[in-house]
């Protein structure tokens, strides 16, 4: 649960260079990473293009698959500028090489999802995860067409202003690879191309900046702990150290990184949304005592007032209505002001909502 009187500090800078790490970021024994390199999970690689092109049935049938099993797969040839995405990283170095201070000034509040965190300090007081992060919102709202970079300049100043500029340029560009991925999920789904991408146009989403500093003991902490993102889609960028891992029959897998290709996986408001055909991915990273990590995540999210509410052709007598309508902010607040992300999330989220309504 929140704890806002929680005054430990992660200095990136410091904490790199600790032999003992602090209790609160030493994991219990069962959830520490794998005393050995776990096997690689061998999910599918999706031609964004060729789909997009008219190579439907073959895509569909093996994204079908993957999605109802473990809720990932990569996608290549999907039409992002990699120099962007270089660019993108790069600006991941010139942001957390700063000093713990300057970062500070987009320090997230308590109970908001946006801003620099380090670690989840002034959120938790056990299980802290080894990183820090940069959150901030994107909007695909025409009169909002400059909102990432406006959120650098007000925050951080007119140093960021080609950083900010950068990061709306890739937000934009995940915002409409999102949306090529959401024809490919409806028609796998049979509801046909349009129906999820109509739902996600005007996306309301978060972009997030990934810093998983070195760690002395790497055995004791984790990045991120396990968990399913609560949001629709996760669409990662990892860069070329490693650290990705999914549960996947009853052990974890690694997800090596791989430049040409984007890491996308299932979130609990696409689960609800698909009726619980497709899984929510439930994921961890872990860390190294050699050199830093870094990744770039865009969370897709609906824009504010939509009903999350599955396509009639997804019920029927045989798979039945499973969640109840909620919109995306409800889902936000349970899980930046009550209950803290996991493999469970979607589950205890219904049940609150049903004892909300009772």
């Amino acid at each position: 649960m929140p704890n806002e009187e929680n005054s430990l500090v992660f200095d990136a800078s410091i904490s790199q260079h600790q032999c003992n790490i602090p209790s609160q970021f030493v994991w219990p024994d069962h959830e520490k990473p794998c005393p050995e390199p776990p096997p690689i999970l061998n999910i599918p690689t999706i031609d964004l293009g060729g789909f997009l092109s008219g190579d439907v049935d073959s895509v569909t049938c093996v994204i079908n698959q993957a999605c109802r099993e473990y809720g990932v797969f990569l996608v290549v040839n999907h039409g992002v500028d990699l120099a962007l995405v270089e660019e993108a990283h790069k600006g991941i170095d010139y942001f957390f090489g700063k000093p713990l201070d300057e970062k500070q000034r987009a320090r997230r509040k308590i109970g908001d999802h946006c801003g620099y965190a380090s670690s989840f300090t002034g959120r938790f007081s056990s299980k802290l995860p080894w990183k820090e992060t940069l959150s901030f919102h994107y909007s695909a709202d025409l009169q909002l067409s400059n909102i990432v970079e406006s959120y650098f300049l007000n925050v951080m100043g007119e140093n960021y202003r080609k950083f900010g500029r950068v990061c709306q340029e890739y937000s934009e560009a995940m915002s409409s690879l999102s949306l090529n991925i959401m024809e490919l999920l409806g028609t796998s789904l049979g509801v046909g191309p349009a129906c999820f991408r109509e739902f996600f146009e005007g996306n309301d989403s978060i972009m997030r900046l990934n810093y998983y500093p070195r760690c002395l003991n790497p055995d004791q902490t984790l990045g991120t702990g396990p968990h399913c993102d609560p949001t629709s889609l996760t669409i990662l960028h990892q860069d070329n150290v490693g650290g990705l891992e999914v549960f996947v029959d009853e052990k974890w897998h690694s997800i090596p990184p791989n430049p040409q290709a984007f890491v996308v996986n299932i979130g609990d408001t696409f689960m609800a949304l698909s009726n619980g055909i497709y899984k929510s991915c439930l994921h961890r990273a872990v860390v190294n005592s050699k050199v830093p990590r870094k990744s770039l995540a865009f969370f897709l999210c609906p824009k504010m007032d939509k009903m999350v509410s599955p396509p009639k052709e997804l019920i029927c007598e045989e798979n039945p209505r499973i969640y109840p309508d909620f919109t995306w902010p409800a889902l936000l607040e349970f899980t930046q002001k009550h209950y803290r992300a996991d493999m469970k999330t979607l589950e205890v989220f219904t049940n609150w909502l049903q004892q909300k309504g009772s």
